[in-house]
């Protein structure tokens, strides 16, 4: 489990992630438990050196033997490459192009070709977020696969859109931004709301409770403040509930901007920074 925050303003766009890993199990019963959560998953990738698209992952966090981590590196490989198929033209690129290669990578190519799929209910997402060749704002667009199936990339934000974005547990943050649980669906549907009436009577309640944490104008260095406060604010929620911490550890995060491109703003290491000189966190790093 995880959580994953996106806040997209007229300058950047900024994503950020908690690092918890959960492993998964099957009890005698066919019952899901969580047998460990390891501290130091990686969700946010850099997906094109020196151009502005980023990378970020919720859901499993695994397909098949290999980690999401591992091949959003390789499908960073394929974007760097001469391959006519997978090369990212600098000049006439745009994110939804990125989006609907790393769908073809992950489903078409990896997904597809497991000899076993996985078990059950589960999910898989991918968020790719930037600007796309010589375009003043970024997008945000998403690549799923829900219990088997992949459908077309999604676009969560066009160039003039500027919101916060979140999924994984979004409970806290919905919380705090829509100001009610996402559970009140739910119990508004069981104490005898006519289904068809559920938009409407949720749009009248925000419209009261919905907090307005962004601005479009909001400065870069503010974006990341208020991605940062989401995922840190998830992560002590989460604490303090029954059960495992399945948000936690650091929070990874980077940011995209027009000139600037993709910089790293936080970032966990495996290793000691001081044994490892040329290691650049905008540069030859993950």
């Amino acid at each position: 489990m995880t959580v994953c925050v996106a806040v997209k303003v007229h300058d950047c766009i900024v994503f950020a992630a908690d690092s918890a890993s959960s492993l998964v199990e099957t009890d005698p019963h066919g019952e899901a438990l969580i047998s460990n959560v390891y501290a130091h998953g990686n969700k946010v990738f850099n997906l094109r050196k020196g151009l502005p698209i980023a990378g970020m992952t919720c859901g499993m966090g695994n397909i098949g033997a290999v980690s999401i981590s591992t091949l959003a590196k390789d499908l960073r490989l394929r974007f760097c490459s001469t391959d006519p198929a997978w090369t990212v033209d600098q000049e006439t690129y745009t994110i939804e192009e990125i989006a609907v290669k790393a769908r073809s990578f992950f489903f078409d190519e990896h997904y597809q070709a497991l000899p076993v799929k996985p078990a059950g209910d589960h999910e898989f997402q991918f968020w790719i977020g930037g600007n796309g060749a010589g375009a003043m704002h970024g997008e945000i667009w998403r690549v799923r696969i829900v219990n088997g199936t992949s459908p077309d990339p999604e676009r969560l934000a066009d160039t003039g859109e500027f919101d916060v974005l979140y999924d994984g547990q979004p409970e806290a943050i919905n919380r705090i931004v829509n100001g009610y649980s996402q559970f009140l669906p739910r119990a508004l549907l069981d104490i005898g709301l006519p289904p068809e009436s559920l938009d409407a009577v949720l749009t009248h309640i925000e419209a009261y409770t919905r907090a307005p944490l962004i601005s479009p104008a909001m400065p870069v260095q503010d974006a990341i403040a208020l991605a940062d406060f989401l995922v840190d604010t998830t992560k002590k929620y989460v604490r303090f509930l029954p059960g495992a911490d399945t948000v936690g550890g650091d929070t990874d995060i980077c940011v995209v901007t027009k000139h600037e491109g993709f910089k790293w703003v936080r970032r966990k290491h495996y290793f000691e920074r001081r044994l490892n000189p040329v290691e650049d966190d905008n540069g030859t790093g993950t």
